[in-house]
């Protein structure tokens, strides 16, 4: 057996990285239950009211800004996450499976949204939704309240769009190990091609593409940067909601809120860890 020692100086590097990864995230949740209104010093646990301890959560749910984002939050994040994995599967299947023209320049296309500032993609999508709406609008000569304007339709579309090279790069990941001659097999029985992708393709590469899923779904309900520049009237989001709210005044209230959402999070980036790995 080894007699390796561990070093003492490696413990306390691993200790100090979580220590700082996850000292705010408790300091965070320990001011949610906090009964000064200013959120500046701890003066103990909140007790008012029914909810007691939970006092601020209970102020959360009665807050129709709060439900209102949230809806909005949950309405793109879902309908994003929807067409994104549509896409990214069928995107992962098609480099996968086919030869192409171009093809070494869409796989290497995918990496450009991962590794580009979000604030430079949150740029270059206003650019393009501004120029592409005003020459709408004035081909068109549309009234003013007709126009086209930012709003839940320009947030969705970006976060599909940031999302698709995620869920690709996921199925894709998942196709590397797929067994052709499972598909061969079911076509030799008389299965067309449709039938195969249904009853064999699908199923098996399903981990993958659950994962991605729940990637796409945390991106979105997470991203605050691209939703910035893309929304408008009617489409805000948790996260531009929150900052919101620190631009005027940091009560316990954010705390709560920023609690149930790290929450919500780790639950979806949990289920996703868990369909990714997955046999």
């Amino acid at each position: 057996m080894s007699n390796t020692k561990r070093s003492p100086w490696l413990t306390l590097t691993a200790l100090l990285v979580y220590f700082f990864l996850y000292a705010p995230i408790v300091v965070l949740i320990l001011f949610s239950f906090n009964a000064s209104r200013t959120n500046v010093v701890f003066e103990g646990v909140v007790n008012q009211g029914p909810c007691g301890p939970f006092y601020w959560y209970c102020q959360l749910f009665r807050n129709r800004d709060v439900l209102e984002a949230t809806r909005n939050t949950l309405v793109i994040a879902l309908t994003s996450t929807f067409f994104a994995t549509i896409i990214g599967t069928m995107a992962a299947l098609a480099l996968q499976r086919f030869d192409f023209f171009g093809k070494g320049a869409a796989e290497t296309s995918l990496y450009f949204p991962i590794v580009t500032p979000e604030i430079v993609m949150g740029i270059g999508i206003l650019v393009l939704f501004s120029a592409a709406f005003g020459w709408i609008n004035t081909m068109l000569a549309l009234a003013p309240n007709q126009r086209l304007t930012m709003g839940m339709g320009t947030v969705i579309i970006s976060h599909i769009a940031f999302s698709i090279p995620f869920v690709t790069l996921v199925v894709r990941a998942r196709l590397h190990g797929f067994d052709n001659r499972l598909e061969e097999a079911a076509m030799d029985l008389g299965a067309n091609e449709v039938t195969t992708f249904w009853k064999v393709t699908l199923p098996l590469i399903a981990p993958g593409v659950l994962a991605g899923a729940m990637l796409a779904f945390t991106l979105s309900l997470d991203d605050f940067i691209i939703t910035f520049f893309t929304t408008g009237p009617g489409a805000t989001t948790l996260p531009i909601y929150v900052y919101g709210l620190l631009r005027r005044v940091v009560t316990p209230e954010v705390n709560a809120l920023s609690t149930i959402w790290i929450l919500v999070v780790l639950v979806v980036v949990g289920i996703s860890q868990w369909f990714q790995n997955r046999d």
